[in-house]
């Protein structure tokens, strides 16, 4: 895992990617925090009653709402919701990264998860999953911290990185939350 001055370095050096750039404040002793984008996906079960991976997501299976700077997003208890990071990030072949929720997020019953893993080669947004375990709606707002991610480098670069292999789903998405691609998973 990198610490603070290696992950400055791989940043510096421009293998590791972030657009916008990184504020200093962002990196942290083993660990780069980063922001919450303004557009989030939200989920309609009202309009369907399953869901089939082998079918693949129904069309108008969710909603997108893209929020205007400084208007928070209510996540009601028990809902769920995809949202993404503001920073788009270009992961070299020879590294990955670890995503992990904010823990005072965590600690008022908002989970962000991901598949928690970037495979190297990844370019975009981290499509972030969050869902609200608190009994009370939580406001989150674009901009606001809302997960971290740790640097691992691997022992030696990715023969077949994630932008190369054809199997992987979320390449060249667009900026924003990505809703479930079920293609592989048969």
């Amino acid at each position: 895992m990198l610490s603070d001055r290696d992950i400055k370095v791989v940043i510096n050096e421009g293998k590791l990617v972030f657009t916008p750039a990184l504020n200093s404040d962002q990196i942290g002793p083993a660990s780069v925090d980063l922001k919450l984008d303004n557009t989030f996906l939200i989920f309609r079960p009202e309009r369907n009653l399953e869901l089939d991976p082998r079918k693949g997501l129904p069309t108008d299976l969710m909603d997108k709402v893209t929020l205007k700077e400084g208007d928070p997003f209510i996540l009601h208890p028990r809902s769920f919701v995809l949202a993404a990071t503001k920073e788009q990030m270009r992961v070299p072949n020879d590294l990955v990264l670890r995503v992990e929720g904010k823990s005072t997020l965590a600690r008022m019953g908002i989970l962000v998860h991901t598949a928690g893993f970037v495979d190297p080669g990844f370019d975009g947004p981290i499509t972030l999953e969050i869902s609200n375990h608190s009994g009370l709606p939580v406001l989150l707002y674009p901009g606001m911290y809302i997960c971290q991610i740790a640097i691992h480098r691997l022992s030696s670069p990715a023969e077949v990185p994630y932008n190369k292999r054809k199997k992987s789903l979320y390449k060249g998405d667009p900026k924003g939350p990505t809703a479930a691609k079920t293609g592989n998973l048969f």
